[in-house]
């Protein structure tokens, strides 16, 4: 599809979408506040472990369900439409998850509406992800793509990380937790009122119930239709699957048997994203450059299995020391951001079915959300901390053999420099 003539980039952002990636940023801040310190709360006023851990697991699973959600209904009614569902959702569902689920104490409502609000963030921000899609042009997609993820940071791991880390002595958690409310709030009046949509933004004309149906199953079948999308998605679900991991076994491992403080682990975490922000950035140009796939393979998945094992093992060997700890975090954060060309990767794969592509792409993020918790929920009984970490570490090797069968010409560079064989496009 042609690219919008009028859209200016600036180092690969496009200038017309700012307001988005600012709301981005923002929903973000107020999504992301209570992720670093949920699970301990959780276990502070009652709950085990393990029921924290499957409390993350059905969020994980609602978030794929929205994610994929929002590539093809973003397709079909244009995103901005999807993002205005996608905070409706969030703020009247979080309110409901504070009243009836954390202040009655009750596991089923915590399930049940921490889920469902789930639902919200990923219709909200990966319906902006076709935005990006359908403004961007293909040789500067995977730049564009890492702005879009510099700003998830900025939400979720700079602001929404230590934001907490100093509201949660003055307010408390469920103070924090209302507070999140404002930046919801505040991302969806700038994501609405400072954008519109263009013809390119908007969504395909389609009238009938049965063409809106079709499109949407296209979100599935391209699944199966498409080797290459198919070997992706399962690259992309090992992405981020220990990031999701991490946020639910890692609050308690830190304070609970390392010492730290939560606030101090707070800004420990926050090192990771404060990290990817400028290096989602880096690793889009880079990859536009130099090669998405290679990236994704040495730097991504081999560098996610070193710093994995590095993040569990090398704070032990310095017990109370937030400096190291923070360097781990740091070195995790450069690895973890390698992935970003992925998002690029998805739309160039189904060029005729972008937002099916990106369908798929936003499931196999969200399916990250599900399956790092999931793997926690099922072995700690068994393994302990130690044996999931050593799992998550393992899947990033099964990963990075995979992105040898994935086949592809990535534009702007010539198919043979960017994968291993000279093939074309396999479908």
């Amino acid at each position: 599809m042609p690219q919008p003539s009028s859209s200016r980039m600036m180092f690969g952002m496009p200038l017309g979408l700012l307001g988005g990636y600012i709301a981005v940023a923002l929903f973000m801040t107020g999504d992301g506040i209570e992720l670093a310190f949920l699970s301990k709360y959780l276990v502070n006023i009652g709950f085990s472990e393990s029921q924290a851990s499957l409390v993350f697991s059905v969020y994980g699973f609602m978030v794929a369900l929205g994610s994929w959600m929002a590539g093809v209904c973003a397709e079909i009614y244009g995103p901005r439409r999807l993002m205005k569902w996608g905070a409706v959702i969030w703020i009247v569902f979080h309110i409901l998850f504070l009243l009836l689920g954390l202040e009655a104490e009750s596991l089923a409502m915590v399930l049940l509406l921490y889920g469902i609000r789930g639902i919200g963030y990923p219709l909200f921000i990966y319906s902006f992800v076709v935005w990006i899609a359908r403004t961007a042009p293909d040789d500067r997609l995977a730049s564009a793509m890492g702005w879009f993820w510099a700003m998830y940071s900025v939400g979720i791991g700079f602001f929404g990380t230590y934001i907490p880390s100093y509201t949660l002595p003055l307010i408390g958690f469920m103070g924090t937790l209302w507070f999140s409310l404002i930046w919801i709030v505040a991302a969806a009046l700038i994501g609405l009122l400072m954008m519109r949509e263009d013809e390119g933004a908007k969504g395909k004309a389609l009238s009938s119930t049965k063409d809106k149906l079709k499109e949407l199953s296209r979100g599935i079948t391209l699944l199966f239709e498409n080797r290459n999308i198919s070997l992706a998605f399962i690259v992309r679900i090992i992405n981020q699957h220990s990031l999701f991991g991490f946020m639910v076994i890692m609050p308690i491992f830190f304070t609970d048997k390392l010492g730290f403080t939560t606030p101090e682990w707070l800004r420990i975490w926050g090192a990771v994203f404060i990290t990817t922000i400028t290096t989602n950035v880096l690793w889009g140009i880079c990859g536009d450059r130099f090669g998405w796939l290679r990236q994704i393979r040495w730097f991504g998945c081999i560098g996610m299995a070193i710093t994995c094992l590095a993040f569990y093992y090398i704070p032990q060997a310095y017990p109370g020391n937030n400096l190291v700890a923070i360097a781990i975090a740091i070195i995790y954060g450069i690895t973890l951001s390698a992935f970003v060309p992925m998002s690029a990767m998805f739309p160039v794969l189904a060029p005729e079915h972008r937002g099916a592509a990106i369908s798929i792409h936003n499931l196999s993020v969200g399916l990250s959300n599900f399956v790092g918790p999931a793997i926690a929920t099922l072995l700690l009984p068994w393994v302990g901390t130690e044996g999931v970490i050593w799992a998550y570490s393992s899947i990033y090797l099964l990963g990075a053999v995979l992105t040898f069968f994935i086949k592809f010409r990535q534009p702007g560079l010539d198919s043979q420099s960017v994968a291993d064989s000279p093939e074309t496009v396999i479908t």
